[in-house]
């Protein structure tokens, strides 16, 4: 892996949910960027760990790579809207209304900032790309992020797998108001003696 090439991620966003079937299916479908051999997926009880497998044969299996983490929820799934069909039906067929069909589904939600579902510094950059690629075929959910490449800020926004426009900002922070004006003015302190 060339140190030459400077790839960061600065600031995410994600509240992506997708089938855990899905997930999987994408994965394997997936095409890894640069440094990628391959992703891994491990559960553990409720979390799901998407953890890089690096091309390069020289990093320790001891060296942890770049992982995305998600936890595993079972949501109810309707063939049909349950409100929906509540507004089409009359009021003499409530008594026999019939059961919607549904079944439990497992979920894997990428929900948080960059410390919570992207984690580690080697291979960052390349699981940020992964995730983008999750957040594509994801149906609902945001994923936000400003990164840099070779120099140049890239925002990215994705809504309900659909790539959106999007703009880096700079902005005053709230802690850049009045920084001067709090504080102990330790010139004029009478508790201080010369």
């Amino acid at each position: 892996m060339s140190s030459e090439e400077s790839r960061h991620v600065y600031r995410l966003h994600s509240t992506l949910e997708l089938p855990l079937e899905d997930l999987h299916d994408h994965i394997d479908e997936a095409t890894f960027p640069d440094g990628v051999d391959d992703v891994e997926i491990t559960r553990r009880n409720n979390t799901l760990i998407l953890k890089a497998v690096a091309k390069d044969q020289s990093v320790s299996k001891y060296t942890p790579t770049a992982q995305l983490k998600a936890s595993v929820t079972e949501n109810r799934v309707y063939e049909e809207d349950p409100e929906e069909r509540r507004q089409q039906s009359f009021s003499w067929d409530e008594e026999e209304e019939e059961e919607i069909e549904s079944e439990l589904v497992e979920f894997a939600a990428f929900k948080g900032d960059r410390e919570t579902v992207l984690q580690n510094s080697l291979l960052q950059y390349e699981m940020f790309l992964v995730l983008c690629g999750i957040a594509e075929a994801a149906e609902k959910g945001t994923l936000t992020a400003i990164s840099e490449h070779d120099g140049e800020l890239d925002a990215t926004r994705i809504v309900d797998g659909e790539p959106r426009p999007a703009d880096v900002e700079v902005v005053e922070g709230p802690r850049d108001h009045g920084s001067g004006e709090s504080g102990v003015n330790w010139r004029d302190n009478k508790f201080i003696s010369d």
